[in-house]
């Protein structure tokens, strides 16, 4: 009866001790897919060349507006900048009404800079447009979240989270 005992208390720490060794290789799991995403983000920041496809807006003073359904994106290379950003917030000046007002435009950035932070890339542009000059601030995180800002001269201010990616070549037919 006693050797009963001790064998089923032998069984339990065993089957204790296996979770526990379970446990430990999933939390190195996560641990090698947050470097191997965190080396994937460094490698598209170096190549100077990716989009920003947004999943939420924060215009100022207004509540946020999910953009799922809503395409869009902001294409970044050194020498050229293209956004096709939607806007939701105040215009002041220069800025007709109706019609299509969303944050739509394309030119060499006479910035562009990339900084590495502790845990962010922060990645900053100035854009001249056909009627305003548009400040881009890009805070891109190991794990691959993005959140922009965007100001302009003529515009208040509005924020975007989303994800940055490789931009796709597309083929000639």
């Amino acid at each position: 009866m006693k050797s009963k005992k001790i064998i089923l208390v032998v069984f339990l720490l065993l089957t204790v001790a296996f979770g526990f060794a379970q446990e430990k290789t999933r939390k190195q799991l996560r641990k090698e897919q947050q470097i191997e995403k965190a080396r994937q983000i460094a490698i598209l920041i170096d190549s100077k060349e990716f989009v920003f496809v947004a999943n939420k807006a924060f215009p100022l003073g207004f509540r946020d507006i999910d953009l799922t359904t809503n395409p869009n994106f902001i294409a970044f290379k050194p020498d050229f900048i293209r956004s096709e950003m939607p806007f939701f917030g105040r215009g002041y000046s220069g800025i007709g009404y109706g019609g299509d007002t969303g944050l739509k435009f394309e030119g060499k950035p006479s910035e562009f800079t990339i900084e590495k932070g502790k845990n962010t890339y922060e990645i900053k542009a100035t854009v001249r447009g056909k009627q305003d000059v548009f400040n881009i601030l890009l805070s891109v995180f190991f794990e691959g979240n993005a959140r922009l800002t965007i100001s302009s001269n003529n515009r208040s201010s509005i924020s975007y989270n989303g994800e940055i990616s490789k931009i796709e070549k597309k083929e000639d037919k």
